[in-house]
């Protein structure tokens, strides 16, 4: 008796492991899936007063936004989404009632401090205090500007501590834009058309999952792998700034921080499972890569930063990418929308195409052995040829 009842419930196990394990392929999935992806996206500042774009935002994304659909829209939202609070980063900063509605337009300020022109005391104070706290409202904007998932790891999403990250997950549920990073929320698993998407995101900064611990972040895309059928890995590190477009195979240190190592990083997640690793940190264009036929993104770039962000030269140029995966998960082509950025004009689109040149030169500087090609628009198997109306 014991035997038959011992017999049976491991069959009932065996049953019910195999529905666990067959739900994801239980169906049929869409044969191409469309992630789009940007790098930093910090669109106003409330604090420590009101650096927010005159039309409040409205129009941030104008010259973009039909280039922002795909089954997946990603991007980094370098801050936090947060109405009121100081921040402990800036002590001399503080928070005056009733600021963040009003609406400054520093764009012709910052423009000519750029040109290295005086800039005054108040000036000087606000540059060093380099927090940003977008309006709650600012979630609604991001959310129909196309994006339905975000990553919360980097510098500044702890600038007002828990209670800005607890805030910003909150508006970012109400909207209804999926998101991962700080402790709190390592990963989600969502569902679209059909096909689960798993995600995480890494950053070397406090309270955020840590891109330096490698051991745990291949244990996290492991248990992601068994949930979902595309995993997607985010993260934010290496050096910043035009001396740092390039992948070095080791750790990148930076004001006495460790960046991570992000190339071993990134091999890393992928053999752990994960279908695409995205990058951004850096604050300028890095190279991609073919790893095992799964797409790299080193660093994306500055895509939409207003206000106090730099945008000279390579800081002032991004790619925004479609990238075209299986329905295993591997790397089929993406194309390029190349954008610039101004103090003057803001977020447009860059008809002289230079992040996409920058995506060629570095790539074929640090990746000469990766089999991608880059044709017209389009980044390319370096087997496939180019179709006109991909």
């Amino acid at each position: 008796m014991k035997a038959k009842l011992l017999i049976t419930l491991l069959f009932i196990a065996s049953v019910e492991l195999w529905a666990q394990t067959d739900t994801l392929t239980i169906g049929t999935l869409k044969d191409t899936i469309s992630i789009v992806a940007v790098g930093d996206m910090m669109i106003g500042s409330g604090f420590p007063e009101g650096h927010l774009p005159k039309d409040d935002a409205r129009k941030s994304f104008k010259y973009v936004k039909n280039f922002l659909k795909g089954d997946v829209v990603f991007g980094n939202l370098e801050g936090v989404l947060l109405d009121r609070g100081d921040s402990d980063k800036c002590k001399k900063c503080k928070d005056v009632e009733g600021k963040e509605t009003i609406l400054i337009d520093k764009s012709k300020e910052f423009y000519k401090k750029e040109e290295d022109k005086p800039i005054t005391d108040k000036e000087k104070e606000e540059e060093s205090c380099y927090v940003f706290r977008m309006p709650e409202r600012y979630g609604k904007i991001i959310k129909e500007a196309g994006f339905n998932l975000l990553s919360m790891a980097n510098n500044h999403a702890n600038d007002f501590g828990y209670i800005g990250r607890k805030t910003t997950a909150k508006v970012l549920d109400k909207v209804g834009i999926q998101h991962a990073g700080p402790v709190e929320k390592k990963s989600v698993v969502f569902e679209k058309e059909g096909v689960k998407y798993g995600f995480c995101a890494f950053s070397p900064n406090a309270d955020m999952l840590t891109v330096n611990n490698i051991k745990r972040a291949t244990t996290l895309v492991q248990q992601l792998r068994t949930q979902a059928n595309i995993v997607i890995v985010s993260f934010h590190g290496g050096a910043e700034g035009a001396p740092y477009t390039r992948v070095p195979r080791g750790k990148e240190m930076f004001y006495g921080e460790n960046r991570g190592d992000v190339y071993k990083f990134a091999h890393s997640v992928i053999d752990a499972g994960a279908d695409i690793v995205l990058g951004h940190g850096p604050h300028v264009t890095r190279a991609v890569e073919l790893y095992k036929n799964k797409f790299i993104a080193y660093s994306l770039g500055n895509f939409n930063t207003y206000g106090r962000f730099s945008l000279k030269g390579l800081k002032g140029i991004a790619p925004l990418l479609d990238i075209k995966l299986n329905n295993k998960g591997d790397f089929l082509y993406a194309k390029v929308v190349p954008i610039k950025q101004t103090k003057a004009a803001g977020l447009r689109l860059d008809n002289d195409c230079k992040a996409f040149e920058e995506l060629k030169r570095l790539t074929r500087l640090d990746f000469p052995e990766t089999a991608l090609k880059f044709e017209g628009d389009f980044i390319l198997k370096a087997d496939d040829a180019l179709v006109e109306n991909k």
